[in-house]
């Protein structure tokens, strides 16, 4: 009787995962453009690096993208609104995956750890188990949908006229250009990164919400008060967003060069980065530094750190209202 229940709740787990994370892309899609425009852009991102004389590419070419305000701007002027939304087909193709796989696993684990299947139950791991637990659930959701995560980094660092006018044409030219294995360029920093970056969201939000049902119990009449507003899920998960993406950004920077490495570039978006540039992360951390100075691992943390907060807020959120709406319609 007890594998129809162990069913049920993977398919809520990974339906809510699913809805929760494909609306969290939409909704904060034109950051993460221009996020990734910022990133895989060789040339200084900001108007006070362009004026130090000790930055080799700044004496190079004009930047492009040199603000969060004018990027947007150009982007709306050039691309028209559809291209705060360029490469949105694979990313839902990419979050949807990842996010069912994340929060499976990461049930799974919390379930084998604690030795309860009641989500309630959860809130009661230590915090080491629940950062452990989130980071094996990154990872595991990171391999499973890695190639769309590629795709879509392509398609949003393009911009008009476009060099890939379609996500098949995307494809067809990384495996020719680098065969199938690059579909995974980037894994490597990828994992590096999610390790940290699921591991300080999960945790970082349990820790919260452990905090906010304290502050509930601690303020209410009631003897206990163990429920938790849509409002406090989404300042949990806006923190825990927040924290995880200021940590581990320099990280994201690396993989999005080794994502388009060797691919083509109009030349009005600037330099493009050259096939086998870096030998490997390490590498790629140190000619950064050394070629843009330490602000080239930072590039695009602004619309980062903003898209972060409503995103992990929007996706826990949704994770939650979803998950107990599929509960209460499927009990």
């Amino acid at each position: 009787m007890e594998e129809p229940g162990k069913l049920k709740r993977a398919l809520i787990d990974s339906s809510a995962g699913a809805i929760s994370g494909g609306i969290s892309r939409t909704v904060t899609s034109p950051l993460d453009v221009i996020k990734i425009r910022f990133q895989v852009q060789l040339e200084p991102t900001s108007s006070w690096a362009l004026l130090r004389k000790d930055l080799a590419a700044a004496a190079s070419a004009p930047s492009k993208y040199t603000g969060m305000f004018q990027a947007t701007k150009d982007i709306l002027k050039e691309e028209g609104v559809q291209g705060f939304w360029r490469g949105n087909v694979p990313a839902l193709l990419m979050v949807m995956p990842y996010t069912a796989i994340q929060f499976t696993v990461l049930h799974k684990l919390k379930t084998f750890v604690s030795g309860s299947s009641k989500t309630e139950n959860h809130i009661n791991l230590s915090p080491y188990l629940s950062y452990v637990s989130g980071a094996l659930a990154g990872c595991a959701a990171t391999v499973g949908s890695y190639p769309f995560d590629l795709l879509r980094t392509i398609l949003a660092s393009q911009g008009e006229p476009k060099v890939y006018p379609t996500m098949r044409s995307a494809f067809i030219d990384i495996v020719r250009t680098r065969g199938f294995q690059g579909l995974y360029s980037g894994l490597s920093p990828t994992l590096v990164e999610i390790i940290p970056y699921a591991g300080l969201q999960f945790g970082t939000y349990d820790t919260f919400k452990r905090w906010a049902m304290a502050l509930n119990h601690r303020f209410s009449n009631a003897a206990a008060e163990d429920n938790i507003s849509s409002f406090q899920l989404f300042l949990c998960g806006l923190a825990a967003g927040t924290c995880a993406k200021l940590v581990c950004h320099p990280l994201d920077v690396v993989k999005k060069r080794f994502q388009i490495e060797g691919l083509q570039r109009h030349p009005r978006y600037g330099a493009r980065v050259e096939h086998r540039a870096y030998r490997n992360m390490l590498d790629a951390m140190q000619r950064i530094m050394r070629l843009e100075g330490w602000a080239g691992l930072y590039k695009g943390i602004i619309p980062s750190t903003v898209k972060a907060a409503p995103a992990g807020a929007v996706t826990f959120v949704a994770y939650e209202l979803t998950s107990d709406w599929l509960e209460s319609t499927f009990s």
